[in-house]
């Protein structure tokens, strides 16, 4: 096929327009103008506030009126308790230990390890115009023993065997006399001693001594009651309380408790049975000791008034001799010949520590 015929002019002119073309200005697309800083709003700082400090709270100052006297009576009703340091190498109380009728003599760990400071051997109950002073003599002579012992006095007021008024301390203890770690408690529902006062009746659920009315001061009277350490003869703790906390006559015991010391358990024999608490009397089935332990109370004693005999939980009397008339009033009698003759016992006053006193006594 024959080709198209292309005139020098033609191509003359095609390029031209190709050289035109390539010299003509391009649609030029526009700079991006830059871009605007982005405005950061100026954070002016919090104006610094004053800051108020909290004063401590203050400890009330207690205004005592009236305290204990430094050289209280030195003599008084002395009871006697069992105690354990001659059986304890054995790893056993004597006696004493008299579950139904809440009598405890377990100055003993679970493990019938022995704690003498434990160990209740007389208590002293001596008076003033204003105060009672409750005298514990134990068999050890540190109070303030590791196991953080309490120590206690009850007292029952309506002599039903019930306690009414509870006075228990806890450590530690200094040489003055002392509010702190005192406290004054009541049953006013009358269950310390679960259905009858003069067994147990376990298990019982009872609440003991539920309410406070003193504590380190702090009650309607800051001087109620007090205690202190006292070196003595017939004493290593002593427990002063005003008179004005009871109606007058009244029975009144002593407790040492390094164990459940929990008032609101009182009476303990009343809690669990004597199968679960353990007995430290070895010819009893339930030795060794198991769930009540590193506990000793005493009997209860007549304060203000005259017992018949017949008071739950009085301290036993001595039987008479045949024939032969009790030793009756023996504070009365003040020489020994009289004192003899009325069958009592003249003995050194073992609370008189400055001079050689003697005193007549019940056998």
């Amino acid at each position: 096929m024959k080709e198209p015929f292309r005139s020098p002019v033609s191509i003359v002119v095609f390029v031209l327009l190709i050289s035109l073309a390539c010299n003509l200005p391009l649609a030029s697309t526009p700079a991006p103008s830059p871009l605007a800083p982005i405005p950061i709003p100026t954070v002016q700082p919090p104006a610094p506030q004053a800051v108020t400090l909290e004063a401590p709270t203050a400890v009330p100052t207690i205004a005592h009126q009236i305290r204990p006297s430094d050289t209280p009576p030195t003599s008084g009703l002395l009871v006697y308790d069992v105690e354990s340091s001659g059986t304890a190498p054995e790893r056993r109380a004597p006696y004493g230990d008299s579950y139904k009728i809440n009598r405890l003599e377990r100055p003993f760990l679970q493990d019938m390890t022995y704690v003498p400071d434990l160990d209740i051997v007389t208590y002293t109950v001596g008076e003033d115009a204003t105060w009672y002073y409750i005298s514990i003599k134990l068999i050890g002579v540190d109070p303030n023993n590791s196991l953080g012992i309490h120590y206690g006095v009850e007292i029952d007021e309506d002599i039903d065997g019930f306690g009414d008024i509870l006075i228990w301390v806890s450590p530690p203890y200094g040489a003055q006399w002392d509010v702190n770690g005192v406290r004054v408690l009541k049953d006013n529902n009358h269950n310390t001693g679960g259905r009858s006062a003069t067994q147990s009746d376990a298990p019982f659920p009872g609440d003991g001594y539920e309410t406070q009315i003193f504590d380190s001061g702090q009650g309607d009277d800051p001087d109620l009651a007090w205690v202190r350490t006292y070196a003595g003869l017939q004493s290593t703790l002593q427990i002063a309380f005003k008179k004005s906390l009871t109606k007058g006559g009244f029975m009144l015991g002593v407790l040492a408790d390094a164990g459940w010391k929990d008032p609101g358990k009182l009476d303990y024999v009343d809690r669990i049975t004597l199968a679960e608490a353990g007995s430290p009397v070895r010819d009893n089935k339930e030795y060794p000791l198991k769930a009540l332990y590193a506990v000793d109370n005493s009997c209860r004693e007549a304060i203000g008034f005259k017992p018949t005999g017949d008071e739950p939980q009085l301290c036993p009397r001595p039987e008479p001799t045949p024939g032969v008339a009790a030793c009756r009033n023996p504070s009365q009698y003040h020489d020994q010949a009289s004192c003899e003759a009325a069958n009592c016992r003249w003995v050194r006053d073992p609370t008189v520590l400055v001079a050689v006193v003697y005193i007549c006594v019940a056998p």
